[in-house]
């Protein structure tokens, strides 16, 4: 959660910006946009304001903003180096015939920072909840003090302006003296209220009017359009830029309800309806409750209502496809930035597993991962039928490790940086901590001894645009890439879940992926591990180590025996013990468990 907090508050630069922009088009536009095509531009704002904290895909139409990414990358992540070290933990000889060497990556946390943040926003939320709160039951004793309306002069008013507004729902209207000017409360019961001091002083088209306002509010639905408004208040309370937009577009809506209600009237009355704003200015008050509408507003709102009556004209048909055009246009624009606003969606992190028309079996093998948090996916090609322990971790992205070398191999292979027949890249002579790494390397060495510059200098070769290109046309994971060759797959957001893993190694096994036969085979062999009486086995693991703590375990591959071919995917977490190796071992248990292959047996 706190780095959520400074991602969060990273986006809320591109907010402040692109509210910016969007109060100087509404500037510029001025003329070309109707009072209500004013108001309903903030609708999309409000839609934009939620992406933060929806974990949607973003759109990847928007290349000019993947610099952004990348800044964020530099902001946020790290620096690769080649300081690790061979898992300290004893091999049984489950895992002894490949070597799972992996390199450390030093990632900088959110921490005390972060947690502080976070810790602020939630005081703030909570103290935003308590006022509204208040707010909320000062309204409730109001309305319970209020006494249905009484006068039957303002009565026949009241149901005449229901016949003028076209509105057939019947409204209930109250009287009470803790008001100073009319509002309409509820959402799915709505109540006008009424200071008694105006049924008093009783003036027939001020009432009128008022009431004409408070149904406009009820027409256009604007108390939903106050209930979104105050949860985007409540959450984003430490940005002024956005106070300032809701309030605007308080400003626009009464502005928007002035105009609808002048549309209704004749042109000799509009005089009259300002001369009701400017009596009352000093009367009314702002409402000081979150989810009622009403007449009242501030002194600078008033100014620009009754310069809005003064200048009010009927729009003509052609004006208002002008303000429609003008309205797609700006749609555009806002709902392009909406992948800057999608902090949830740049990591994406889950996997929405489909489990519609599938055979799936969820087992229970807690006694085997003991303590590690984890999963573990098995899927029947034959029978077409999966099996699935712990739904949640089998379902969530996390970073690939290792295990990706399948997949940059296969890359490599497509572009003709190697081939099947000649995949030998020379050693650069730079001395490795693994002494194994220390020489020319082969694609089957390369995979055995998980040879990390190996697959660097294929990357660096098939270049950074290519392999984006490529990780998208195969669909891996949240294809999300930034960084650079040396790093998009070991320390980035690139992340895949175990369930993704085992569904895209049965497209690499099945030539699904639309790659050379030869080069599918080519990687098929540099992962093959055993082949016995059993049948053969293939795999590759993977260790994502973090400030020098084994974080993630990966062991994936597939099952090929005569009448079945099995695919898996096992990926254990915990803070410091989590390695290929201890993936593997436990995968060979599950493995034998299910009667699929018995490592004591090879």
């Amino acid at each position: 959660m706190a780095d959520f907090m400074i991602r969060f508050l990273l986006c809320n630069i591109f907010i402040s910006i692109i509210i910016g922009i969007l109060l100087l088009v509404k500037h510029l536009l001025k003329n070309n946009l109707t009072n209500r095509m004013h108001y309903n531009l903030w609708f999309l704002l409000l839609g934009l304001l939620t992406i933060p904290f929806i974990p949607v895909h973003p759109v990847q139409f928007l290349q000019i903003f993947s610099w952004f990414g990348n800044f964020k990358s530099t902001a946020s992540s790290s620096i690769v180096t080649v300081i690790g070290e061979t898992t300290a933990l004893s091999q049984s000889n489950t895992a002894n015939w490949m070597n799972d060497f992996s390199i450390s990556v030093s990632r900088k946390t959110p921490g005390a920072i972060g947690l502080i943040l976070c810790i602020l926003w939630y005081i703030g939320i909570f103290i935003m909840i308590m006022l509204i709160i208040k707010s909320m039951l000062r309204l409730n004793s109001i309305k319970n003090s209020a006494l249905p309306l009484q006068n039957p002069a303002v009565r026949r008013l009241y149901h005449n302006c229901l016949d003028e507004m076209h509105i057939t729902k019947p409204i209930p209207v109250y009287s009470t003296a803790f008001l100073k000017s009319p509002v309409i409360v509820g959402l799915f019961k709505p109540c006008i209220y009424l200071p008694i001091h105006l049924i008093s002083d009783y003036n027939a088209n001020d009432i009128r009017y008022m009431l004409m306002h408070e149904l406009g509010h009820y027409k256009y639905k604007d108390a939903l359009a106050n209930y979104f408004m105050n949860i985007i208040g409540v959450l984003y309370w430490f940005n002024p830029v956005v106070w300032y937009s809701l309030k605007e577009m308080k400003n626009d809506r009464e502005v928007a309800c002035d105009t609808s209600v002048l549309k209704l009237l004749d042109e000799d009355a509009y005089e009259d309806y300002g001369n009701t704003l400017i009596n009352f200015t000093e009367k009314v008050s702002l409402t000081p409750f979150p989810f009622a509408t009403g007449i009242s507003g501030s002194m600078k709102q008033m100014q620009k209502r009754i310069i809005n009556i003064a200048n009010y004209q009927p729009v003509s048909f052609r004006e208002k496809l002008h303000s429609a055009f003008a309205y797609i246009m700006i749609a555009f624009f806002l709902l392009g930035t909406a992948p800057l606003l999608s902090i949830q969606a740049a990591e994406n992190n889950r996997y929405y597993f489909n489990e519609n028309n599938r055979t799936i079996t969820y087992i229970d093998l807690r006694d085997i991962f003991e303590d590690y948090n984890g999963s573990f996916v098995l899927y029947d090609a034959t029978e077409d039928s999966w099996q699935i322990y712990n739904k949640e971790y089998a379902t969530t992205r996390i970073s690939p490790a290792s295990t990706f070398k399948i997949y940059s191999a296969l890359f490599g292979l497509e572009t003709g940086i190697i081939t099947p027949e000649q995949s030998l890249i020379p050693w650069n002579g730079q001395n490795y901590r693994y002494d194994l790494w220390n020489t020319d390397q082969t694609l089957e060495t390369a995979m055995q001894n998980s040879v990390t510059w190996y697959f660097h200098e294929l990357d660096q070769q098939v270049s950074l645009s290519s392999i984006k290109k490529y990780v998208q046309e195969i669909g891996y994971g949240n294809q999300y890439i930034e960084g650079d060759t040396s790093s998009y797959w070991i320390n980035s957001p690139l992340k895949i879940s175990p369930v993704e893993q085992v569904e895209i190694l049965k497209k690499l096994y099945y030539n699904q992926l639309g790659f050379s036969p030869e080069n599918i085979k080519a990687v098929k062999d540099s992962i093959c591990l055993y082949s016995t009486e059993q049948g053969t086995i293939s795999g590759k693991t993977g260790t994502e180590e973090v400030n020098g703590q084994n974080t993630s375990g990966w062991f994936i591959g597939y099952i090929e025996q005569d009448n079945h071919i099995y695919f898996f995917a096992t990926n254990i977490q915990s803070e410091e013990l989590a390695s290929g190796p201890l993936a593997t071992e436990l995968t060979f248990s599950i493995l034998s468990d299910l009667e699929l292959w018995n490592a004591y047996q090879e």
